[in-house]
């Protein structure tokens, strides 16, 4: 979750370090830190709290002007957010400096070893037990890259370590195991992080660390090793996107210019799509035809609103290839014991592609034998690189913590997945898929219309800003939705949300209806499925006649549901597998603006980072 830079290069070390940060908060922002080698020495700062503690910091008691250095944005995991337990940690001479993103699951023990050999440690965390040991393992080989692979060798766990020495001014090195790390390449300057971001304004060609390496940074090149020091392969690629892409564009947060931009991202997701033979075609697809002809089991494994999108996805796989489909939560997935095998199909989202509990149940999946294919946002991540066949979806970057473009656009790619199976199978007829495709297509200007009608959205979630309930109801593909909606409200405006199947009205929920407790319910459209649109509007009147406040979404031209909504969001007419794609925003928007109504971090709710990168 944490945010990681390392630079070595001509420019000032402690101004890319800390534009990289401010690029990589939103994967933690409990407490930020710096480390500069000049002047044959080590000088570090670091504060609790977010970015802007470390700059005050710095202004106060500046560092030394240094070519190389490393930085880090903490989401806290050993040892609460304070001073001490914040990034980088050095060693009792304060010579080595390291910097870490995961979780080092044998630090007790090590730690116990060290202070038997007469260390002292200033922290709570399980990273700091990695500087003593660099120290120690540099003492006796004078190589920071050689001490990283022994350290390595020794580490239980999920991490990415990024360390210097004040006796290797110009290195900087850094390793990986389950955990993301990037290399940037520059004109006689190199970079690591988290993620591309941190770098972009700079070079645009990074190189992909695979599974236990170490990587060592000098300003004329790059070594990428094993653990056990044998030379390794690097992966060189070009990332797509620009500097601009990351900022925010004149928008107050950078979940408002991501919410304008799903019109975009939807349609960047379906570009190339569709092959000269009119055939459905994905990024990288390592499983034969024959193969998916045999899956007897679709099982789809997520978190959060990857999740959501998953048990939409499950809607349209079943309907359009007659495959049973089933949805998991990751992190629940590999610790049940689930029945798998090589004629299972295993879908694995996420957003970012480093989503640990993810990863996990993708690498369980595979041991059972199982085809696994990623639907991802991210190039270069670890699930894709560890599945059989990608999606990527184009959504650019997200930088909000609480997921927006990503989630509509996981939704659009698992539609594509689903017309590939069909049509590999057989089960749906190549006009059959044109067609849906076509409306795919559609949906972007929908997107764009549904924006465009948000103000009166606005103001109804500003007039709610002082509830402490609101609840959520859909029917079909209007349940997930629902559950997102309710999602984002918890994320941002920290409130009780619940969603529901409105179904399940009766069997329970009800009890929880009051005078003016604010109801949203995500209506399905009266085209095609007129026995759930009747039911859930029986439904609303339910707890219309409980005192319930009625915050309606459906389509234009339903006219059933006028007379039982206090408030009603009009959405465009789509074929109903779609609507999801249109219902979701509003709640979007409404999530947005009832936290900002009460004062919330949109950008960086409490206790939430980007990317959860450990279990």
């Amino acid at each position: 979750m944490c945010g990681i830079v390392g630079y070595v290069g001509s420019q000032s070390a402690l101004d890319v370090v800390m534009a990289g940060l401010k690029r990589l908060e939103y994967r933690g922002y409990d407490s930020a830190g710096v480390a500069v080698l000049a002047d044959g020495g080590l000088a570090a700062a670091k504060k609790a709290g977010k970015l802007v503690n470390l700059e005050k910091e710095l202004v106060e008691r500046p560092l030394p002007t240094g070519l190389t250095g490393i930085g880090h944005t903490r989401w806290a995991t050993h040892g609460g957010p304070t001073d001490a337990n914040a990034h980088p940690h050095l060693d009792n001479a304060g010579r080595v400096s390291v910097v870490h993103n995961g979780i080092i699951e044998n630090f007790a023990a090590l730690r116990t070893e060290l202070e038997e050999r007469g260390h002292t440690l200033a922290s709570e965390t399980d990273t700091e037990v990695v500087a003593h040991l660099l120290a120690e393992e540099f003492s006796v080989t004078a190589d920071l890259a050689e001490a990283m692979r022994l350290v390595c060798r020794r580490l239980e766990g999920a991490f990415t370590l990024v360390a210097v020495h004040a006796d290797e001014p110009d290195v900087v090195v850094g390793a990986r195991r389950n955990s993301p790390l990037v290399v940037g390449v520059g004109e006689g300057e190199a970079f690591l992080a988290s993620d591309v971001a941190a770098f972009i304004s700079h070079t645009r060609s990074a190189i992909e660390l695979g599974q236990d390496q170490v990587v060592e940074l000098r300003r004329d090149g790059v070594t990428v090793t094993g653990f056990d020091g044998r030379p390794a392969d690097a992966q060189p690629y070009h990332v797509d996107w620009d500097a601009s892409a990351a900022e925010k564009g004149g928008y107050d947060y950078f979940m408002l210019k991501e919410i304008a931009e799903q019109p975009k991202a939807v349609a960047d997701t379906l570009l190339g799509r569709i092959d000269a033979a009119g055939s459905l075609r994905l990024d990288e697809v390592r499983i034969s035809a024959a193969e998916l002809r045999e899956v007897d089991k679709v099982v789809i494994v997520a978190c959060g609103t990857a999740f959501h999108a998953g048990m939409i996805a499950k809607y349209a796989i079943e309907h359009w290839t007659r495959i049973p489909c089933e949805v998991e939560l990751a992190s629940e997935f590999r610790y049940r014991d689930p029945i798998l095998g090589p004629r299972s199909l295993v879908i694995a989202i996420s957003q970012s592609g480093e989503t640990m509990d993810t990863l996990m149940a993708l690498r369980h999946a595979r041991e059972q034998g199982s085809k696994v294919l990623a639907i991802c946002n991210t190039n270069g991540s670890t699930i894709p690189r560890e599945s059989d066949a990608v999606l990527y979806t184009h959504a650019g970057p997200e930088v909000a913590v609480a997921s927006t473009k990503a989630f509509l656009t996981q939704l659009v790619a698992c539609y594509l997945v689903a017309l590939y199976l069909g049509q590999v199978r057989g089960t749906k007829w190549g006009d059959e898929i044109s067609a849906v495709v076509r409306d795919l297509s559609h949906i972007s200007g929908e997107v764009e219309r549904v924006l465009e009608t948000m103000k009166p959205v606005r103001a109804l979630a500003r007039s709610l800003a002082d509830k402490k309930t609101v609840l959520f109801l859909g029917r079909h593909v209007g349940y997930p939705v629902a559950l997102e909606g309710a999602l984002k409200l918890k994320e941002l405006a920290y409130m009780h949300a619940e969603g529901f199947a409105a179904g399940e009205l009766k069997h329970g929920p009800i009890a929880l209806i009051e005078e003016d407790l604010p109801v949203v319910v995500v209506v399905p459209s009266p085209r095609g499925r007129s026995v759930i649109h009747d039911k859930i509007v029986s439904n609303i009147q339910e707890i219309r006649a409980r005192g319930a406040r009625t915050i309606v979404i459906a389509e234009e031209g339903d006219e059933a549901v006028v007379p039982y909504a206090d408030h009603l969001i009009r959405i465009p007419a789509t074929p109903t597998l779609l609507q999801p794609l249109v219902a979701t925003v509003p709640l979007q928007v409404f999530a947005c603006e009832l936290a900002t109504a009460r004062g919330n971090e949109v950008d960086q709710p409490r206790n939430l980072a980007k990317s959860v990168t450990v279990e």
